[in-house]
């Protein structure tokens, strides 16, 4: 594999996968970030069994190749190197990262010890605006709970029927409930339970412009966002296992009194 890329590029790649990686793991592989060069364009994969992350970024590629290298490692060369090009050069489950006058060698593991990527099928995708989305976890996400014996509310409730996306999330003692009219699939109306490190890593992707798609099989689901060509972010999650609490049990179905304030005076 050989291959030039801009540090801005390399660095913001590396930035938007390093997180999912944990420091504390027994598996030399799940600390390492995937390098897959192809065409023009430089895939970057980071996991940690449950959360799987992906960012492609643009980059002049000499010869296609893949490598695992250490991804903390790899993030910290990067932003010391004074250059505003990178080169890197991998043989023999080795890289040369060359800059300028600086040149530095970094051990990885061979791609194919990895571990490898779900499959989604294309059909039955649902395409949503990055901006409703960011804004609608914004409304619910802090109220997902944090108390691993209820494993259940680990993470936020998603539905997909009837026209709309409802998102909810409670810790027992709070409930956050935000719906939204979407375009969905006639078919099969869904309801998942996307864990809270996954998303936090979502929210991390998504902007203010552009789509997401959202895909979803009986145990995962994949969130992509932008475009393969000008750098297509992906976060890949397990889904939490078990029915969701019946939410509208607790929703009064009439109020005596409503009442409307000012929010910035209700923050202040």
């Amino acid at each position: 594999m050989r291959l030039t890329i801009g540090q801005e590029e390399f660095i913001s790649g590396l930035q938007a996968v390093q997180n999912v990686v944990s420091t504390r793991t027994t598996l030399p592989i799940l600390a390492n970030v995937l390098l897959c060069a192809e065409g023009k364009k430089l895939k970057m994969t980071a996991t940690d069994l449950d959360v799987t992350i992906t960012k492609t970024v643009k980059a002049t590629v000499d010869e296609e190749g893949s490598i695992t290298l250490p991804v903390k490692k790899l993030h910290s060369i990067a932003r010391e190197v004074g250059g505003s090009q990178l080169n890197l050069v991998v043989k023999n489950d080795a890289c040369t990262i060359e800059s300028g006058a600086f040149s530095t060698r970094v051990n990885g593991l061979p791609a194919e010890e990895f571990p490898p990527m779900p499959e989604f099928q294309e059909q039955n995708s649902i395409i949503l605006e990055q901006a409703k989305v960011k804004s609608m976890l914004r409304r619910t996400a802090y109220a997902v709970s944090i108390d691993e014996n209820r494993y259940v509310l680990n993470g936020l409730f998603l539905s997909f029927k009837e026209k709309k996306i409802t998102m909810v999330a409670t810790d027992g003692r709070r409930l956050a409930l935000t719906e939204e009219e979407a375009e969905l699939p006639q078919e099969n109306p869904t309801e998942i339970i996307v864990p809270t490190k996954a998303i936090q890593e979502l929210n991390r992707q998504l902007g203010e412009e552009g789509e997401v798609e959202i895909k979803i099989t009986e145990n995962q689901a994949s969130f992509s966002t932008g475009k393969k060509e000008e750098g297509e972010a992906q976060v890949i999650t397990k889904l939490v296992e078990g029915a969701y609490p019946n939410y509208k049990q607790v929703i009064p179905a009439e109020s005596k009194y409503r009442v409307t304030m000012d929010k910035e005076e209700l923050l202040h």
